[in-house]
């Protein structure tokens, strides 16, 4: 996974968190939806990434 995937599935997942905080604190359940939301993207991607990264491995490996 590139660098800039990281960053970028983080900074998705942080913001998130931000704005679940944000809407529990005002009582806005669609802010707070929007930020739960937000953070399963991240981390479908983020996972989604990890099996590209293994799918790569194993190529790597067996044309080695």
């Amino acid at each position: 996974m590139g660098i800039g995937d990281k960053i970028s599935n983080k900074t998705e997942d942080f913001g998130g968190k931000a704005k679940e905080a944000a809407g529990s604190a005002t009582g806005n359940q669609e802010l707070e939806n929007e930020g739960k939301a937000d953070q399963a993207k991240a981390s479908l991607k983020d996972g989604v990434e990890k099996v590209k990264d293994a799918a790569k491995d194993i190529k790597d490996g067996l044309t080695k």
